[in-house]
């Protein structure tokens, strides 16, 4: 296991929190939690050693085009590949956007 951590500019902090997947089932797993004002801390838990670069370009890609609110996310992956990362961290935005 690798435990693997991000760092992007963000607005004021999220309001709410969000869980999407088990871990308990293997599954994908995306916890959002309110973070610091003007940062979004991303740590995850992989079982792929040396995915560094491909966790990098999926924030990137998600998270540096946009004003995101401040938050803490923690992922644990179980391997899955980068579309269903996002998938379930779009789907975890969604949930955190409905409370």
């Amino acid at each position: 296991m690798q435990t693997l951590s991000f760092q992007f500019s963000a607005g004021q902090p999220a309001q709410g929190r969000a869980l999407v997947g088990c871990v308990g089932s293997g599954d994908l797993e995306v916890m959002l939690e309110p973070g610091t004002s003007g940062t979004l801390a991303i740590e995850v838990v992989t079982s792929v050693n040396g995915s560094d670069a491909r966790w990098q370009q999926l924030f990137q890609r998600m998270f540096s085009e946009q004003q995101m609110p401040a938050l803490n996310i923690s992922i644990h992956d179980f391997g899955a590949t980068p579309g269903v990362v996002r998938l379930r961290l779009e789907q975890a935005m969604e949930a955190l956007a409905d409370d």
